[in-house]
């Protein structure tokens, strides 16, 4: 590069050159060879070895990710304008994606969804949520913490431009992870918008109303990455007796009630989410359908394969089971001991479903793949000494897009099989 450039450098080795180059946006402590003097969170020009120009990124000075790249473009300022085209960008995705998959009668499937997937979007460390006129917002790098006044703006003068208002941004700090980059943890209205009263509020996703507590509950609040996923429940569910597991506030097991289901169990270990999952039956009025269970979901299916007396309590036999299970692993150390758990509780459904009865599993995690999940489903299968006829695979919704280059943006699996 022979333009003279105003921003610190970091100097990189040949092995995190040619990651850049393949387009995943990381570089690692371990790759730093030297670096300017820089403020923690400011833009930072890094170059490999040779000399050679690789993008410019946010720098973070106490994560092991060290440099987050966000152009690779040397024509680019990182001015306002520069973060307020990242934020059309994303919008027009999810216009384009999304905005006529809407059900018949229903809202449009942009009232909820994901506006911003950080990395996937060119917005290293923010996820933005709507919920139709809020906004729910995490961040989890320093680069954007310093940047938030400016992203959150152009935010909502992006959708006001698209004619879709938002009024308020709730912000969800408080995860574990901000202490990786020396951030404190905090959650609140942003006081750049008026503060509604209250945190709880009332949205539709799949024309199915649901009371969120977007200050209690796990993330954002809700989780949108499986809006299309619980459609493909709802469409095999007519008439069927089905088992939500891992309920959380009740998204699988309302779209099986909405699909004609003749009755739904839903199960979850905390007690808050379940009686969401209550509430937000009766809002939509399918509670005469449905019957909540506050339990472990792992002890929980093995009670109910060796006790059939209990199982008839519980509303069974069950003909559509839904495993939406946690991450079970964080990291590639944890990995084999998730893939057990994967297996286990895929068994322990299995034990319970009859020939012909369906299976609707998942992963959320990123380390454990497509293929380490169906593995694992595999063995489940062989152990339960049934064959599984795949009716489909399926993936995130496209408001958590697959940046390809970045293996860490998939990070859903999710399969539908017939027990054969």
């Amino acid at each position: 590069m022979k333009q003279a450039r105003p921003y610190p450098r970091v100097v990189v080795t040949r092995k995190a050159a040619r990651s850049l180059a393949g387009g995943h946006p990381w570089v690692f402590e371990g790759e730093v060879i030297s670096a300017d003097p820089a403020e923690n969170g400011a833009i930072v020009d890094v170059f490999e070895e040779n000399g050679t120009w690789q993008g410019a990124g946010l720098l973070s000075q106490e994560s092991k990710i060290r440099v987050r790249v966000v152009s690779r473009n040397a024509n680019d300022l990182f001015d306002e304008a520069f973060w307020a085209r990242r934020v059309a960008w994303a919008w027009q995705h999810r216009r384009t994606a999304m905005a006529g998959r809407g059900l018949p009668g229903a809202e449009p499937d942009t009232t909820c969804c994901r506006v911003v997937f950080s990395e996937a979007d060119g917005l290293p460390g923010l996820v933005a949520d709507r919920y139709e006129n809020v906004l729910v917002t995490q961040v989890g790098t320093v680069g954007m913490e310093r940047l938030r006044p400016v992203v959150y703006r152009a935010l909502v003068d992006t959708l006001a431009a698209d004619g879709e208002k938002i009024d308020a941004i709730f912000e969800r700090n408080d995860g574990a992870s901000r202490a990786k980059e020396g951030l404190s943890q905090y959650k609140g209205w942003w006081d750049g918008l008026p503060a509604p009263e209250t945190a709880r509020l009332v949205v539709r996703e799949n024309g199915l109303h649901f009371d969120l507590d977007l200050e209690n509950s796990q993330k954002t609040g809700f989780f949108l990455d499986q809006k299309y996923n619980r459609r493909a429940v709802r469409e095999i569910a007519a008439g069927r007796r089905v088992l939500d597991c891992f309920c959380h506030v009740g998204p699988f097991g309302l779209n099986a009630a909405a699909g004609g289901a003749a009755f739904v169990r839903c199960v979850d270990v905390s007690d808050t989410a379940i009686e969401l999952a209550r509430e937000n039956a009766r809002l939509n009025g399918l509670d005469d359908r449905m019957d909540f269970t506050c339990a472990n979901v792992l002890d929980y299916l093995p009670e109910l394969a060796r006790d059939r007396a209990r199982l008839r309590e519980e509303g069974g036999p069950f003909d559509l089971i839904v495993l939406d299970p946690p991450a079970f692993t964080k990291s590639r150390g944890t990995v084999s001991h998730a893939a057990r758990g994967y297996r286990e509780i895929n068994y322990q459904a299995l034990r319970l479903l009859p020939r012909g009865g369906y299976l609707a599993t998942c992963s959320c995690s990123h380390f454990m793949t497509r293929d380490l999940l169906a593995k694992a489903i595999a063995e489940a299968a062989h152990q339960a000494n049934v064959q599984l006829k795949q009716v489909e695979e399926r993936q995130q919704a496209p408001d958590h897009p697959i940046l390809w280059g970045f293996p860490e943006s998939h990070y859903l699996d999710f399969f539908v099989f017939q027990v054969v």
